[in-house]
């Protein structure tokens, strides 16, 4: 929502797992939120010391709100929950007909997907907001986005042929 843990956790946590296989070069990260709530603060200090205690760093980003580019920029939009979901596939929706942006996220909605749809060592299909939670709570948006980000890169690189 304001890409201040979930979303940033995920670009960290993603992000270094791509560098680990040396596919930065192939693979291009970004995160953000449906609202404009945190636009430029740095990810929860929470967040940031859950993931740097696990070898990840957040430090470096920054929120920002979901523009109608992203659509056409990226092959897989991710959602954290289904109100996100709901959100992104509405945005999609209001994109400008007059606009230059490449108008395809209307028919390929299909690049708009739930982020736990990768993770494989849950049943669960939402990555619950830690925002009002104690530490468990971002311990917990850890486990689950480091199983789902290991699902996500198999994906990408079954999807482009990526060694």
């Amino acid at each position: 929502m304001g890409n201040i843990c979930r979303s940033p956790t995920a670009h960290g946590v993603f992000q270094t797992m791509v560098d680990v296989e040396g596919l930065n070069e192939s693979i291009i990260i970004d995160s953000a939120g449906t609202y404009d709530f945190h636009i430029g603060k740095k990810p929860d200090s929470r967040s940031i010391t859950a993931a740097s205690n696990r070898g990840y760093d957040l430090s470096t980003l920054r929120a920002r709100q979901v523009e109608s580019s992203d659509f056409e920029k990226f092959d897989i939009i991710l959602a954290m929950d289904n109100e996100n979901y709901s959100d992104l596939l509405a945005q999609c929706n209001e994109i400008d007909p007059s606009s230059e942006v490449d108008q395809s996220c209307k028919v390929d909605k299909y690049k708009i997907k739930l982020f736990l749809e990768f993770a494989s060592n849950t049943k669960l299909r939402e990555v619950p907001d830690p925002y009002y939670s104690g530490t468990d709570g971002f311990e917990t948006v850890l486990d689950l986005i480091e199983d789902a980000s290991r699902g996500l890169l198999k994906y990408i690189r079954s999807a482009h042929a990526l060694s």
